[in-house]
């Protein structure tokens, strides 16, 4: 008689569409897909022990999943009723719990607390922080956001996207932003370094010693950054600094500009140096979308990395430190790469608008 350890398993065809599905999953490491994956290698012969070999499991596992599948076919792979407690709490409690959270609030409150929610439905708060946590539910957050009402929306995303995804040929595309009221702050008494299970302490009180403001170029094809620190940040200063970068991008190439809509970028003072010299190109990004200009996400490094940390006696100091920070990026520049289409992003403020703009709203 046959070794049935040695033969293939005979598959139907909705068996090994369906094995394949659930191969394909995530799972534990004895989850659904690697008991697909068990009685695939199976199908395509050889003993136990090989099968195991092949998948790097234990030749243990093999045998109780091959014996499972031959007694109940796909039913002898799914997880038997495992001994423990009754469960307690019934799918109406459930549901109560989640439409109290989405549709109602205490009474003179906001939101609900897990006790309070609770208290209210005849269960433990544990209880509730599970099934929020089950349903992706976080009543104590909240985040902010901003719909521009920018007439030109569309098309605005399209032009400034459009250059991300594929700068124009003969053309150097810069990001362009100005980080205003750099504070120049100083501890009012040393700060204490980092110890193992200690982090680095610091008093919460300073003395500020002025403000600068910073004109950042992020350049999208290489990321390195053309900075100015100055004293204001007026229309003047931003046509100095544009005259900067024309200094700086070699002849016969043209210069694409993507800046916000700061009263600033649009003055007479900088049209008219716009108009006398043509292969400048100002690109502005929808009013409230900061997020689509590239530089806004080099400034929080240079917060994180430099800023939110520094220590600055003077304004000479912090801007030694700016000036300096600039330098130790450009020597590892890196391009932020940019992966939404136009379209993409189009579709998602679509969607969004139109969750916000039926009946409960």
């Amino acid at each position: 008689m046959a070794d049935s350890r040695l033969a293939p398993l005979e598959l139907t065809a909705h068996e090994q569409t369906t094995l394949q599905g659930w191969a394909s999953r995530r799972s534990t490491a004895q989850g659904p897909a690697l008991r697909a994956r068990i009685v695939l290698e199976c199908a395509r012969g050889g003993s136990n022990l090989a099968v195991a070999a092949r998948l790097g499991i234990a030749r243990g596992t093999v045998t109780k999943w091959r014996a499972r599948f031959l007694a109940a076919r796909l039913d002898g792979l799914s997880d038997e009723p495992r001994p423990g407690v009754p469960r307690t709490i019934t799918d109406a409690q459930v549901e109560q719990v989640v439409v109290m959270t989405l549709e109602n609030a205490p009474k003179g409150e906001t939101h609900w607390s897990k006790r309070q929610l609770a208290a209210r439905i005849g269960i433990s708060p544990n209880s509730v922080a599970r099934i929020w946590k089950a349903f992706g539910l976080q009543p104590w957050k909240t985040e902010t956001f901003k719909i521009s009402p920018d007439p030109l929306l569309i098309d605005k995303i399209r032009d400034v996207v459009g250059l991300y995804l594929a700068q124009p040929a003969n053309a150097v595309v810069f990001s362009v932003d100005e980080k205003p009221q750099i504070q120049a702050l100083q501890r009012s008494a040393p700060v204490l370094p980092m110890m193992p299970g200690v982090p680095e302490r610091r008093s919460f009180d300073y003395v500020r010693h002025g403000t600068v403001d910073l004109f950042a170029a992020l350049d999208i094809a290489t990321g390195t950054v053309v900075g100015k620190v100055t004293a204001l940040h007026t229309a003047d200063d931003f046509r100095d600094f544009l005259a900067d970068l024309d200094a700086i991008v070699p002849t016969g190439l043209d210069v694409h500009v993507i800046c916000d809509n700061l009263s600033a970028h649009k003055a007479p003072a900088v049209q008219r140096w716009i108009v006398a010299h043509p292969r400048f190109t100002l690109h502005f990004t929808p009013t409230y979308s900061a997020w689509l200009n590239q530089v806004e996400r080099w400034f929080a490094e240079l917060q994180r990395r430099c800023l939110e940390r520094g220590e600055f006696c003077s304004v000479e100091q912090l801007t030694t430190a700016l000036q300096d920070w600039i330098a130790v990026w450009n020597d590892n520049a890196r391009p932020f790469v940019w992966k939404k289409t136009a379209d993409q992003i189009i579709d998602r403020i679509c969607h969004y608008c139109s969750r916000i703009s039926g009946p409960a709203h």
